[in-house]
């Protein structure tokens, strides 16, 4: 066997300009695709995680029918869940949050805000809301001031030190307000998030509505998303029936679905690109058995016998197609990585679309493991595909016809 991967090799040498015309269009394809997946992988996760991490976390908790009917009354207090969330390892951080809306006041302006009662410590390190901060300073635990985001600053003309007032409706109907000092201006990639929002400590919100110890949900996050379903199955067992549990992917069904429409249209496009270039592999494999029937005729006519020729032909085939991945791997990488670690910055249009879904404007690489071996399995089963023609007409030809040039 080692004797037909030396002559394999020979063969491919023999016509230089052959073998790198094969392998050159092997090498374009694998570098092609590698980028395009890597940066639509890239740009997918990028996507997950501003979901993930600036709302919803992996999974959610809720008393039941708060998803439906998101109202201050249906909330529920933690009743030990909290600790019994930390007997899951995969679980990272639980972060408690008490969500209401509430009309913000400032001088003569008026608004209606969102409010986000939460641990600020803990938020920080689930959504690195800390970093969001653009003037001031981020909340301390326990502290009576708020965060707002930086469109509601300038509507309600309020600044670090200013004072805004807040009115809603409690738990069970109490009338909830307050007066508290603005800590800090945050801003966000989304502008409808820049729009509405104010941060404040969990306790403060709990006070302000009226809901002692009470939240209107717990995000989770993981330390492997892989284990999603088994982390859900895990929450769902630990705390019981009696509250509502779900996964990122059933609360943000419109980025799912905009992933899922990209990801279906990139496939197509990198199915167009390994047609044509599966054609191009078969193009040479048959300029390539045209050119050598010759020397099949004269090979069998000595002694060879067709299927060891057929064995060497493949090889050949093979070596073809890993030198072109492996080419197109050694030259895509830098690239890849690059990106991965300066990712391009989005403008126009396209910057527009994504701060519309909550996604930072950048355009980041995906460096996971499967793009490489997903191109490489492609690009060998093309070129085994291809390789039948050789194989069939070495099995087929008529020796004294061949030996002839006919």
């Amino acid at each position: 066997m080692k004797q037909y991967f030396k002559i394999a090799w020979r063969n491919l040498w023999r016509n230089k300009k052959r073998t790198i015309i094969t392998v050159s269009s092997v090498f374009f394809a694998v570098f092609l695709a590698l980028l395009m997946r890597s940066m639509q992988l890239g740009s997918y996760g990028a996507m997950e995680e501003n979901t993930i991490k600036n709302t919803t976390g992996y999974i959610q908790i809720h008393q039941k029918g708060y998803w439906d009917d998101k109202t201050i009354n249906n909330i529920f207090s933690d009743d030990g869940i909290m600790d019994a969330l930390k007997g899951i390892p995969n679980i990272s951080l639980s972060v408690p949050r008490l969500e209401s809306f509430a009309l913000g006041s400032a001088g003569s302006h008026t608004k209606g805000i969102a409010v986000i009662g939460t641990s600020p410590e803990i938020e920080s390190e689930a959504s690195g809301l800390e970093k969001r901060v653009i003037e001031g300073e981020y909340l301390k635990k326990g502290d009576d001031g708020v965060l707002v985001v930086v469109n509601l600053a300038k509507f309600l003309k309020l600044g670090v030190g200013d004072t805004i007032t807040l009115i809603s409706q409690g738990y069970h109907g109490a009338t909830a307000a307050g007066v508290y000092p603005v800590r800090g201006i945050i801003s966000f990639p989304s502008t409808a998030m820049n729009n509405k929002l104010l941060y404040m400590d969990l306790t403060q919100a709990q006070y302000l509505y009226g809901a002692p110890n009470m939240m209107t949900s717990i995000s989770i996050m993981l330390h492997d998303p892989k284990k999603l379903a088994t982390d859900t199955t895990a929450v769902r067992e630990k705390i019981g029936p009696d509250y509502e549990i779900m996964e990122w992917r059933e609360m943000n069904p419109e980025v799912v679905q905009g992933i899922e429409s990209d990801n279906i249209s990139g496939m197509f496009m990198l199915g167009i690109l390994y047609i044509v270039v599966g054609f191009g592999i078969l193009g040479t494999m048959m300029m390539m058995t045209l050119e050598r029937k010759r020397e099949f005729g004269v090979m069998v006519s000595v002694g060879m016998q067709r299927h060891k020729l057929g064995i060497i032909i493949f090889i050949e085939t093979i070596y073809i197609a890993l030198i072109g991945v492996l080419a197109g791997i050694a030259l895509a990488t830098p690239l890849m990585y690059y990106f991965y670690l300066n990712p391009i910055r989005l403008t126009g249009e396209a910057a527009k679309a994504m701060i519309d879904m909550n996604v930072e404007p950048v355009m980041p690489f995906s460096m996971d493991l499967a793009i490489y071996y997903n191109q490489a399995i492609v690009i060998l089963v093309l070129t085994s595909i291809a390789v039948l023609y050789p194989l069939i007409v070495i099995q087929r030809f008529n020796v004294l016809k061949a030996i002839r040039g006919h």
